[in-house]
């Protein structure tokens, strides 16, 4: 079974349902079509405590899940339980692909890492979602190894100003260097908008604002880009992918994928999505879990469906990256692990 649903389709209805465009409120993707859930195939193997840890930690919230160059898997998480703030474990992973830890760093850099991104170098890009009213409230530039190479932000309480963010929760570079951070996480929100910077780190625009309408936002909490160059945003607050040019110009938005906390897409781009919310009164019938469909149709063809699918609770994986073996990895918050979901032909189940 193969779902999409257009941005033409959200417009239909909101033409057909009375007063929908002034009250300018997201539709649930449940209202538009039937949830895919049980119908979709699962073609993966679960693994977990797969992978070790420094000695004397305990797993942490995981955001993000990337595979370098070098084939390692670097791992982002939240030291002890949900913070990194007053903590001395490293914040930063990193593994072979047999869960053997090889490296960590990043002890002491940050109160909340949340948006996570390797360019084409194996540089490491990281925000830092909160703030002490010092420090956070910033984007950071690494080398693989954890040097320091750019901070972006002047960090602390946000203020009116192009180099002051208030919640940054992702963080994307573009080919060509240019980086986008998004800002704004639940509850509030922040100025859930998209600021470009180029690859030394000075303003060029700010992209969309805050609110429900088609090309608004309401928490842009993961971003990915494709094949084309398009970037895919997470528009978690408003259960959608809202889909723009490296201009900041507005194409379409997707909400076939549940709500979206996470993203990953492929260099043949199948697009990976990560659902830790849906199911109750954000999304009524959708099951929490992983997503796997074409960035280039918008076709749903998988699930990976989460182990607490149906907890009105935040549950599932809220970030997700792929290997270059096709192993998909979910970063789990609130349960605090390291999900490896293999391919079943790969691990030799039946």
């Amino acid at each position: 079974m193969n779902i999409r649903i257009s941005a033409a389709m959200v417009a239909a209805l909101a033409m057909a349902t009375p007063g929908f465009a002034q009250r300018g409120v997201a539709t649930p993707a449940s209202v538009l079509m039937k949830p895919p859930n049980d119908e979709l195939p699962n073609p993966y193997k679960t693994l977990r405590d797969w992978a070790e840890l420094p000695k004397g930690m305990t797993w942490p919230a995981i955001t993000g899940v990337l595979e370098g160059s070098d084939g390692r898997l670097y791992v982002l998480g939240r030291c002890h339980e949900n913070s990194c703030a007053g903590r001395t474990e490293p914040s930063v992973l990193i593994y072979d692909q047999n869960g053997k830890l090889l490296n960590s760093w990043g002890a002491g850099m940050f109160q909340f890492p949340h948006g996570f991104w390797m360019d084409k170098d194996d540089n490491v890009y990281i925000t830092d979602a909160q703030t002490d009213g010092t420090k956070g409230n910033q984007a950071f530039k690494f080398s693989k190894d954890g040097k320091l190479l750019l901070t972006i932000g002047k960090g602390g309480k946000p203020v009116d100003a192009n180099d002051s963010f208030d919640q940054p929760a992702s963080i994307l570079v573009a080919p060509n260097g240019d980086i986008f951070v998004g800002e704004g996480h639940s509850p509030t929100y922040g100025k859930s908008r998209i600021v470009k910077f180029d690859k030394d780190g000075k303003f060029i625009k700010v992209i969309m604002k805050k609110g429900r309408m088609p090309g608004e936002l309401m928490g842009p909490h993961n971003m990915a880009i494709d094949s084309q160059g398009r970037i895919f945003i997470a528009d978690r607050g408003n259960n959608r992918i809202v889909i723009m040019d490296q201009e900041g110009k507005y194409l379409d938005e997707w909400r076939q994928f549940g709500r979206p906390s996470g993203m990953f897409i492929a260099k043949d781009d199948t697009l990976y999505v990560a659902d830790s919310e849906s199911w109750g009164q954000d999304e009524p019938g959708w099951k929490k879990g992983i997503r796997i469909g074409s960035a280039k149709t918008g076709l749903v063809k998988a699930f990976i469906v989460d182990q607490e699918t149906t907890t009105e609770e935040h549950s599932g994986a809220e970030a997700v990256g792929v290997d270059s073996k096709g192993n998909v990895y979910g970063g789990v918050v609130r349960r605090k692990m390291l999900e490896k979901h293999v391919p079943i032909a790969a691990s030799g189940s039946r």
